[in-house]
């Protein structure tokens, strides 16, 4: 008889994937096999994301796809709080576990398939199994979150920030980098918050001592040269000391941070942390001292209240902030969150209307800030080949969600290759170039 199989859907977040890489390490330690698919899995797992109702639609079909294709189901993550309408719509599901539950996700699995070998005589790779391509791999330093967005229910799903001991994360980095990743992406739900919780704890990491604190995590992973980017970072003071880390080349001069409104006014109502009417000077700062910074961030538009004056305004903020990457959610109410008693509902058409013009505009902003880049010479890291070429990254696209280089006609370059590239042509979201070779 062979080993157990398990299949899994992860949907959501890159949190939500981490979740899931550590689940899976510990059922292939335990002599689990992973199947790529329904009908060579012994039990399907899958992954849930409740923030939107969108997104907790995508879970239910999900849950129901693989009842219909394999009929062996373990439903967790952020959707399993709501256990008893899962089973209500799919009564046939195994078990429901809620999110970050390790144990109760893998005694599930126990109780539905049981292990058939000793887990003390089988190995793993010691950066442990990872659902990213082996070149880059997200490394998530905390769980839940402190603030209390009114459109947001991520305390309620995952409850208050606590931070990750600072060695683990630095032990985890260094497996990672000896496993020859080249990129990590630092995850959290409000990672510049690192450490608050526990007072950033002093630990001892080698021969120093560390404190568990943004700053000191940024520069102990420059120190693994690895290219270190950085998302989710609300734009506290603090997060002033990392741009010279990012000015001297240590950690990438990428930031990704969720402004989500510019109005003071929505703002308010949303219960956003930081001093957001101050955010304009800090990001000339940020630029003067660090030329070649990167910005990405995420907005809302029709939030309860949003007049078309607190639209303009965001319009107007964007213009002048000179974002590099930015994505647009038009509101959509979630159960639970405290947004939905506020007042002034915006249509469905006037958010869709709203939703156009902020990306015609950001487009406009994008494809002016990617022009300045004909002629540069980038380091890309590459991500695919195909017959037609090889797509990469720059330091200012992350996967998945920025945009990418086209190098076309290079297909002796393989994923996980770092080539220097001259850019040669951009359009509103990517680039084109070709590699530079020693004569």
């Amino acid at each position: 008889m062979g080993a157990p199989k398990v299949g899994i859907v992860s949907l959501g977040c890159p949190k939500a994937l981490v979740d899931s890489e550590r689940i899976l390490t510990r059922l292939r330690a335990e002599g689990y096999e992973i199947s790529p698919s329904y009908d060579g899995a012994d039990v399907v797992l899958v992954n849930t994301c409740g923030f939107l109702d969108s997104a907790k639609k995508e879970s239910l079909d999900a849950i129901g796809e693989a009842i219909k294709e394999n009929g062996r189901v373990i439903v967790t993550g952020c959707m399993g709080v709501e256990s008893d309408m899962i089973r209500q719509i799919h009564p046939d599901v195994l078990a429901v576990t809620g999110p970050h539950q390790y144990e109760q996700v893998v005694s599930a699995v126990h109780e539905a398939v049981p292990p058939t070998h000793n887990p003390f005589t089988d190995l793993v790779p010691p950066e442990g199994l990872r659902l990213t391509p082996r070149h880059y791999a997200y490394l998530k330093i905390s769980e839940g979150c402190n603030n209390r967005c009114s459109f947001c229910i991520i305390p309620s799903l995952r409850g208050d920030l606590v931070s990750r001991p600072i060695h683990s994360v630095l032990r985890e980095a260094e497996k990672l980098a000896v496993a020859g990743v080249k990129e990590l992406l630092v995850i959290s739900q409000d990672t510049s918050a690192y450490g608050v919780d526990v007072k950033y704890k002093t630990e001892k990491w080698y021969d120093r001592e560390v404190r568990t604190r943004f700053f000191d995590l940024c520069n102990e992973l420059a120190n693994f040269d690895l290219w270190v980017r950085l998302h989710y970072v609300y734009p506290y003071p603090h997060v002033d000391e990392v741009i010279p880390l990012m000015a001297e080349g240590k950690i990438l001069p990428y930031l990704d941070i969720p402004f989500q409104h510019a109005s003071p006014t929505v703002l308010k109502a949303m219960r956003r942390p930081a001093a957001q009417e101050k955010q304009l000077d800090r990001i000339r700062k940020w630029r003067q001292d660090c030329p070649h910074l990167v910005l990405r961030s995420t907005f809302i538009t029709g939030f309860p209240g949003e007049t078309e004056e607190d639209f303009q305004f965001m319009l107007d903020w964007l213009k002048e902030a000179q974002l590099d990457r930015v994505g647009c959610f038009k509101y959509e109410p979630v159960e639970g969150a405290t947004a939905n008693d506020l007042p002034g509902a915006v249509p469905e058409e006037v958010k869709q209307e709203r939703w156009e013009r902020f990306m015609e505009t950001q487009k406009a902003i994008s494809a002016e800030r990617l022009q300045q880049k004909v002629g540069w010479t980038l380091g890309v890291l590459i991500d695919e080949v195909d017959e037609d070429g090889a797509i990469g990254r720059s330091y200012a696209d992350a996967p998945e969600i920025d945009g990418n280089v086209f190098l076309n006609g290079e297909t002796g370059l393989k994923p996980g290759d770092m080539v220097d590239v001259t850019i040669e042509h951009a359009d509103e979201y990517d680039l084109w170039g070709s590699v530079e070779r020693d004569l």
